[in-house]
């Protein structure tokens, strides 16, 4: 518990500080938020992927706001009862009527009864949080029916040119290929960043907050999956590699990663959830430029930085995506209200040794799935192909990311 005095001064010099910030690069999310009275939009995503700079957006184009950054070091103690003192003191220096904001909320216990109760008070809140599976667990609960979830990532390509004022083109997307989206690295170009941000997930946002002891077999099932994107694992492979007692541990860690947002797995497509489980997965790197920083492996394969990349705009827009494998392979194929709506293959260098394996597996997945035309995306090459009764459109991965942009 901390006192009103303290409490004052911190929502103050909070606010000072952040008048002070810069407004920063126009987010695409911007256009799909929606702050209601009654209902709590929870922004979810990575650390440092900008959802702070995201609220101070939103926070400039409210008549009113209440703001407070639940990480502050001078809010240690800070617990539920605390809440009641914050809505007091924030309308007696700002007056009725505002907005509330509350950034990394999470760090707090039960904070959702203080949400709950100001969205039955039809109170407009926006919070953020960087781990996914608190969040939706307290929404399942006290939070039923009173949120809206919208998730940031780091920068998208259009972002990525709206930062660096550069035009769409071949040579500013190697830059976004092998740089990624975290916009303070963008800035600054110093890897220490994204080292730094590595040890913050796997310490603060796992290892702390689920008790576990040995941080360094942690640390190295992660580098691990961001360093193999979009090849295959299943639990049983981790748990040998690393000699883990229990494979129930790999599963427990591959979900915690998950929930920080530092990597994504993809189930191979099956009707059957069971098989899905059983099936190895692949996954897939919050960010090119975390996975460089943080791997020696990751730059040296193009193919598989282009697939990540392709991934992470199709996460952007869809929850359930699936690689395909039957005789043949298929990259991506989307699902949209149970049924596969997209199949998609990311080849690097579209080429008379590759042309034959692309074409077949993608073939496969349009008829499986019953669908007229299908996409490869490429690093550099455009064309338009009708086999086997489908279109097959080829397109640079760089201009696909202009056209699907939000």
């Amino acid at each position: 518990m901390i006192t009103k005095e303290t409490l004052r001064e911190v929502i103050i010099l909070q606010r000072e500080a952040l008048n002070k910030f810069e407004i920063g690069t126009p987010r695409e999310e911007e256009n799909e938020v929606a702050i209601l009275d009654s209902f709590a939009l929870i922004i979810t995503g990575v650390r440092r992927c900008g959802k702070s700079t995201f609220l101070n957006q939103l926070i400039g184009k409210q008549k009113k706001a209440y703001y407070l950054n639940l990480e502050d070091p001078r809010l240690e103690g800070f617990d539920l009862a605390d809440f009641n003192k914050i809505e007091v003191i924030m309308k007696e220096i700002y007056g009725g009527g505002g907005v509330y904001f509350f950034d990394e909320i999470q760090n707090i216990p039960k904070w959702e009864k203080f949400i709950r109760y100001l969205a039955d008070k039809k109170e407009k809140v926006v919070i953020t949080g960087s781990n996914a599976s608190i969040l939706s667990r307290e929404m399942g609960t006290k939070l039923t029916g009173r949120h809206i979830q919208a998730e940031m990532f780091p920068f998208s390509f259009k972002e990525f040119l709206d930062m660096k004022k550069l035009d769409g083109s071949l040579n500013s997307f190697r830059e976004y290929l092998y740089k990624g989206g975290f916009p303070e690295f963008l800035k600054k170009e110093n890897p220490t960043i994204l080292h730094e941000l590595l040890s913050d997930i796997v310490m603060k946002d796992i290892a702390v907050r689920f008790n576990i002891k040995n941080t360094g077999i942690l640390n190295k099932i992660a580098v691990f999956l961001i360093s193999n994107v979009g090849k295959e694992f299943s639990y049983n492979s981790i748990k040998k590699m690393f000699d883990i007692k229990a494979v129930q541990s790999v599963i427990d860690y591959v979900s915690f990663f998950e929930d920080a947002y530092l990597v994504f797995s993809v189930p191979s497509f099956s009707y059957s959830f069971k098989q899905q489980q059983v099936n190895p997965k692949k996954a897939y790197s919050v960010d090119n430029g975390f996975s460089n920083s943080n791997s020696a492996s990751f730059s040296k394969d193009s193919g598989k930085m282009l697939e990540n990349l392709v991934f992470l705009a199709l996460r952007r827009k869809y929850k359930d995506i699936f690689y395909f494998q039957e005789k043949k392979e298929c990259d991506f194929v989307v699902k949209e209200k149970e049924k596969i709506t997209n199949a998609i293959q990311v080849c690097f260098d579209f080429n008379e040794e590759t042309k034959e394996r692309e074409i077949n597996g993608l073939i496969e997945a349009l008829n499986k799935f019953k669908l007229k035309e299908g996409l490869i995306l490429t690093y550099n090459q455009e064309d338009k192909l009708e086999t086997s009764g489908k279109l097959i459109k080829v397109l640079p991965v760089w201009k696909w990311l202009l056209e699907t942009s939000r």
